[in-house]
């Protein structure tokens, strides 16, 4: 590819593309523009010079590419010219049939900092462990009175109740030891997540009854993968528990089978997309860059976790969890890889 390329000028997206050694041998005039560097400044100039941070990144991300996978992303580089600007972009790196790196910038705004969400006083998590004993007791309460209701109702639907009791208060109980005696994640097991999303409107309907009506979306072609069951009840009953109290009257759960999906710097051939979708009052503006941090709630008495848990939930997946709202309209996605259960042969 030659230093300038037409096709690429009328591109307003900045690229570039490198020599064997990892030398800029071209770029369009985005490219150029954006860094504030006239083209011939930036000719030959080694690509890893233009990483700010520290330590850099670019060198590993140059290594570790490879001529036949996927492309590579970097989130929020740091890069600078001496004879230019600062800028921030996610980078992805990405190598041609002619075995040359192609260089893709998305520009985005300075990062404001750390990250809060990891500068969490030690406070707090004292302070939550606290909570996290105080509460064991009456769980245990609860549980011992459902076992006594259990021996005392003849009904099916009542015994159903009963059992859903008992699951959710074991369920909270080991939540609560894990806080306070972290251990290892459990290895993952093969699931049905419309067994999980059937668990979850069940609590969704003892907790609501008919004020919200509640929508199945279900893909039948979806397979089984390896996941935490109680992890994703939790984090999805988290989702559909927020769009009850933000008022919605219809709940629907949408679930679709998405190949050859990206998820974050990694491909996968295979993953799920589960929509939890309401028609409730949405997510207020001043919390939309802020709402998946633990203690941000738009509810005076909410916790500010139930996001910041389901989001954690998702990246134990290797997942994400990402939202678009609007009043009367609030969508949030749960994407999650799948590894094929076929059976091999012989």
């Amino acid at each position: 590819m030659p230093s300038t390329a037409p096709a690429a000028d009328t591109l307003t997206t900045p690229l570039a593309w490198l020599d064997r050694d990892g030398s800029i041998a071209g770029c369009n005039q985005a490219f150029a523009r954006w860094l504030g560097v006239g083209r011939r400044r930036l000719l030959g100039w080694p690509l890893p010079a233009l990483d700010a941070e520290s330590p850099p990144r670019l060198p590993d991300a140059l290594a570790r590419l490879d001529p036949d996978g996927a492309a590579l992303r970097l989130r929020r580089l740091h890069l600078r010219h001496p004879d230019g600007d600062e800028r921030f972009a996610d980078l992805w790196l990405s190598v041609d049939r002619d075995a040359r790196v192609l260089v893709e910038a998305h520009p985005v705004d300075e990062f404001p900092g750390d990250d809060p969400a990891l500068l969490l006083p030690s406070a707090l998590a004292a302070s939550l462990k606290g909570l996290a004993h105080e509460l064991r007791n009456p769980l245990a309460g609860l549980k011992g009175a459902a076992q006594l209701l259990g021996r005392r109702v003849d009904d099916e639907a009542s015994r159903e109740l009963v059992g859903l009791i008992d699951h959710e208060v074991g369920r909270l109980t080991a939540m609560l030891d894990h806080l306070l005696s972290p251990a290892p994640p459990r290895p993952h097991a093969p699931l049905n997540i419309h067994a999980v999303l059937e668990r979850v409107l069940r609590l969704a309907e003892s907790d609501a009854g008919w004020a919200v009506r509640l929508v199945r979306d279900y893909d039948p072609s979806l397979p089984e993968f390896d996941g935490d069951a109680d992890r994703l009840t939790q984090a999805v009953w988290n989702l559909v528990r927020n769009a009850i109290e933000a008022g919605a009257g219809t709940v629907s759960l949408r679930t679709r089978v998405e190949h050859a999906l990206r998820i974050g710097e990694a491909l996968h051939p295979v993953a799920l997309r589960l929509e939890i979708a309401d028609d409730g009052r949405g997510v207020p503006g001043d919390l939309a860059e802020s709402v998946f941090l633990p203690l941000v709630s738009g509810r005076a008495q909410g916790s500010g976790l139930g996001l910041a848990l389901a989001q954690q939930v998702a990246r134990e997946h290797r997942g994400s969890l990402a939202y678009r709202s609007r009043p009367g309209r609030t969508v949030f996605t749960l994407l999650l890889p799948m590894r094929s259960t076929e059976p091999s042969d012989g």
